[in-house]
């Protein structure tokens, strides 16, 4: 079981981040923020896809001024993301439910302190987004485009914020590379209590994206933190949510869904055991209940993996056993073990809910 870093529990929108609340997934739209239309159907594509906040780029003034019409088409928490020009954030601080900016991009001070008031007076939280290629001058001079200088302007930005009162903060450290990002993340964790958005940025394809983050993301969330996260990929948006549920699965931090153990390739299976796996993970893909199934292809490790495992196939050469908790149900003709087994799956989900 990990045990997370105690964090302030903020709320942006009706999700709850940090605190005791369930880690959740982000994304971004990629369309123009103006074009209303195609940025609300890459959201509900995204909502589909079981994403809970979503981004938006907020470049320009008529995104900013777009970000009223979207949010009334929309049920996700709404992020205006804002660089260099602040008095976008004012304008879409009247729509959205979080501001993220880049402290090295918003330039002075002073304009940090406007977004600060607009957020204040609307009760909506800040992302302090710190990234590696865009530290502030003085953060990069002195320590270089480090994990030690993301960790001094987060402190300072934090600081800033406190100063003026608020404290409705979520943070990001990112990097392109892993070793900067957990770093950077790992050093800042014990220094103060306010939620972390974790990510790799610019992490590439989704080959490389998801062997980045997987990484490092799933580094952190063992080690206890993270309370949000995004896996950035170039690429579907739909593919960021699959890839950042499986990592909260697979690390621990998120039971959710079958945890399905087959066999590697080789040259012991006596059954097609990779059409059965894929039939199996997409007639049970609907099933949100954490169970162990085991999918096994010859008799060497079949039997031992079965046992643990709450439903299991334990093939043989033309037959195969289904097995429950340990126990052989049924001993069936290779055809019919995919059947019985999603039939066996499906009757457990539907008695532990």
């Amino acid at each position: 079981m990990i045990t997370r870093y105690p964090t302030k529990k903020i709320y942006v929108g009706d999700v709850a981040v940090g605190g005791d609340a369930p880690i959740s997934t982000q994304s971004m739209t990629y369309s123009n923020t103006y074009d209303v239309d195609a940025t609300v159907e890459q959201i509900k594509r995204l909502h589909f896809a079981g994403c809970d906040i979503v981004r938006v780029a907020v470049p320009d003034m008529e995104d900013a001024l777009a970000l009223k019409a979207i949010k009334e088409q929309i049920d996700l928490p709404l992020v205006a993301d804002i660089h260099y020009n602040y008095k976008l954030a004012l304008i879409a601080a009247e729509s959205v439910d979080c501001i993220r900016f880049n402290p090295g991009n918003i330039g002075e001070k002073s304009r940090i302190k406007e977004i600060v008031k607009a957020c204040n007076e609307r009760s909506i939280p800040i992302r302090i987004g710190v990234n590696a290629g865009s530290l502030e001058k003085e953060f990069e001079n002195k320590y270089g485009q480090t994990a030690e200088g993301m960790v001094a302007s987060a402190e300072y930005n934090i600081k800033y914020l406190e100063d003026l009162g608020f404290t409705d903060i979520k943070i990001s450290l990112k990097a392109s590379d892993v070793e900067r990002t957990v770093a950077a993340y790992r050093q800042l964790r014990p220094k103060n209590h306010y939620p972390f958005h974790l990510g790799v940025t610019e992490a590439g394809t989704l080959f490389h994206a998801t062997v980045k983050s997987s990484i490092g993301l799933g580094t952190l969330l063992l080690e206890g933190i993270g309370d949000t996260m995004r896996v950035s990929i170039t690429g579907e948006l739909e593919e960021e949510i699959n890839v950042a549920r499986a990592i909260l699965k697979d690390s621990g931090a998120m039971p959710d869904g079958l945890n399905i153990i087959s066999c590697p390739t080789c040259g012991r299976i006596e059954a097609d055991l990779v059409t059965a796996v894929a039939e199996i993970e997409k007639r049970t893909a609907h099933i949100k209940t954490p169970l162990n199934v085991s999918v096994m292809g010859c008799v060497v490790n079949a039997i031992g993996e079965a046992a643990h495992a709450d439903v299991a196939i334990a093939y043989g050469k033309g037959k195969g056993l289904v097995m429950v908790k340990g126990e052989v149900i049924a001993n069936l003709d290779e055809h019919e073990l995919v059947d019985k087994f999603v039939y066996e799956v499906e009757k457990m989900a539907e008695a532990s809910k």
